[in-house]
């Protein structure tokens, strides 16, 4: 990480150092704060905050001492990240302006059960005109069993979530109240869609030995093509975010040459493959990366220690691997729509 250790007193920056993953161990926080007795007069009070840091594993151990006195002392670890929530900025008062009526309507119809039964139509509709009604609700199938996984994954964190929202054409939504502290978080909550996603695929190649009904391996290998997309290193795809946490974990540079690059394997692929959809996805990410990169230094996220940059990584790769099994294997039956998935793939 390169950034800053900064100390905040009554959303006040009172101490702020330099700070990164090659730099831990002691440092100390000194400045001055006033209280105002109760005759009018002001004093100064010298606050000390003595920090020893430990990167890998995350431990924090404080204490603060008051003029000289001993006033508090702890310890912090990721777990204790994981689990605080996030300071938000009071909200600046605006005036009224139809773009902020649209955008308070649209938090409350996204509130609401309705729109997302409506959306789930929508979808189911607009699917089965591309395609059929069978495939529409197949392609449903595989949406909202990966966005179960991105939801399973925010509740394990203790997150409180907002459901999944279909969005025709788009694919699928999980939201959440919350948001994450560290980059483990990050990568956790991305990955577990595509994990997901590998689960079903791999249910239906079951289901297909058991029964021999084709059906079962086309969702298979449909299934896998979807996830192994979504798992292109490019914002704000899954593996554009896994990408950028583990990056941005080891350095800044890093992090933007990193996500710099995907969306350049974004532009070839949308290019070649003629993605519409795709190319308004990396205007999406292009504005993700330039944010990520003007507020390093101020992030508050805990970054990936290099265990969880490894690991991290290597979940990535069997993910992708094992889908690109999946549509290996069907591609080898001899049968022509279940070897279109590789076609596409060795294009």
């Amino acid at each position: 990480m390169a950034g800053w250790q900064q100390l905040f007193w009554d959303n006040t920056l009172v101490s702020q150092q330099s700070a990164g993953s090659q730099k831990e161990g002691n440092s100390r926080h000194q400045f001055a704060l006033t209280q105002q007795t109760q005759d009018g007069e002001s004093t100064q009070i010298e606050v000390v905050l003595d920090v020893q840091l430990q990167w890998q594993p995350f431990v924090l151990d404080y204490t603060v001492t008051a003029n000289g006195s001993p006033l508090a002392e702890g310890q912090r670890t990721t777990k204790d990240i994981e689990q605080q929530t996030p300071y938000t900025p009071p909200p600046k008062p605006q005036k009224f302006s139809l773009v902020g009526l649209a955008s308070l309507g649209f938090k409350l119809l996204k509130s609401a059960k309705v729109i997302k039964v409506a959306l789930a139509g929508a979808s189911v509709a607009a699917y089965s005109w591309l395609f059929s009604f069978e495939f529409a609700l197949a392609l449903i199938a595989c949406l909202m069993f990966h966005e179960y996984g991105h939801i399973r994954a925010m509740k394990y964190f203790g997150m409180k979530t907002k459901g999944i929202y279909l969005i025709p054409f788009m694919g699928g939504l999980a939201l959440s109240d919350e948001k994450i502290n560290t980059r483990w978080q990050d990568v956790v909550i991305s990955i577990m869609g595509p994990t997901f996603g590998l689960f079903m695929s791999l249910l239906c190649m079951a289901l297909y030995w058991l029964t021999g009904e084709i059906f079962f391996a086309g969702l298979a290998t449909f299934n896998a093509l979807l996830n192994l997309f979504n798992l292109l290193p490019i914002l704000p795809l899954d593996g554009g975010h896994i990408l950028k946490s583990i990056s941005f974990s080891m350095n800044s540079v890093a992090g933007l040459l990193a996500c710099v690059a995907g969306a350049a394997i974004g532009v070839f692929v949308s290019y070649t493959f003629g993605l519409a959809l795709l190319g308004f996805l990396l205007l999406i990410g292009s504005l993700e990366i330039v944010f990520e990169w003007r507020t390093r230094h101020y992030s508050h996220l805990l970054p990936l220690d290099r265990y969880g940059q490894i690991f991290s990584t290597v979940w990535y790769l069997l993910t992708v691997g094992a889908l690109v099994g999946v549509i290996w294997y069907f591609a080898g039956t001899g049968d022509d729509l279940l070897g279109l998935p590789l076609k596409i793939l060795q294009s």
